[in-house]
């Protein structure tokens, strides 16, 4: 298993605390961005064209990953190769809910292309930071009750 960051646009603070919880696991975790991320991981620099970094993400992904991002079009490729997916607010997309996920993204990005303001997410402080490290423990936590099962 191993983490990967949509490091674009996660959160310093969200960022920060997977490295920490990717080295007390021992895990590799991987940031992938259009341009050089602070903060020690194996950085993967992707051009600069449209979905770039998305499509390098999906490129590593597989079955048993875990995936942090806040794009729900890129969270839906990567359940669809069996990651496990979260973003920085520690929401889960998951096989269940992300079809109805992005079909409200897809309905708000309409509002908005046709000049009706919607309600944006707030800034990220300690609550969302909470939040977000509470879901990755979890999956944390499951991933290595699993590995740990035997056959």
């Amino acid at each position: 298993m191993k983490i990967l960051v949509d490091a674009d646009s996660c959160p310093k603070a969200a960022r920060e605390l997977a490295l920490k919880r990717a080295a007390k696991q021992q895990l590799r975790i991987i940031f992938a961005a259009n341009r050089p991320i602070p903060g020690g991981a194996e950085m993967e620099i992707c051009p600069a064209g449209e979905n770039a970094a998305d499509d390098r993400l999906v490129e590593l992904a597989e079955s048993g990953d875990l995936a942090i991002t806040r794009d729900v079009p890129l969270a839906k490729r990567l359940v669809e190769k069996g990651a496990s997916v979260m973003d920085d607010r520690g929401r889960v997309f998951d096989r269940n809910n992300i079809n109805e996920l992005l079909s409200l993204r897809n309905f708000m990005v309409g509002l908005a292309d046709n000049g009706l303001e919607y309600q944006r997410t707030a800034n990220y402080g300690k609550r969302e930071l909470k939040s977000f490290a509470d879901s990755l423990d979890r999956t944390l936590a499951r991933f290595g009750k699993q590995s740990t099962t035997p056959p």
